[in-house]
């Protein structure tokens, strides 16, 4: 192993700028953390909608659910899920009729 012996006044410049390196990187993780949205593979959304995998793709080739992909990986929004799921309750409620019961 070899020993390299620097002075003080440049170890001192090398840490703060290594500091304010750090101090960047750590702003620019939180400004962007901020951003990040949860993002579901496609085994996670048919558990989430109850679709079959067929379903899922049908969804995606007619432009109903937004996706990624990234190899072979898709992924999707959670808050496209949300929305599918918000619409589904919406028009389930509005097919409903109500019955009166009638005794026999």
């Amino acid at each position: 192993m070899e020993v390299v012996t620097i002075e003080r006044r440049t170890f001192s410049y090398v840490y703060e700028r290594f500091t304010e390196f750090a101090k960047r990187i750590d702003s620019l993780c939180n400004t962007h953390t901020q951003k990040v949205e949860n993002w579901l593979d496609s085994q996670e959304v048919c558990l989430l909608l109850g679709f079959s995998k067929r379903t899922l793709q049908y969804y995606r080739s007619s432009g109903r659910l937004a996706y990624s992909q990234i190899g072979s990986k898709i992924y999707y929004k959670s808050a496209d899920i949300e929305k599918i799921i918000s619409n589904s309750e919406i028009r389930n409620q509005s097919t409903k009729q109500i019955v009166p019961y009638e005794k026999n």
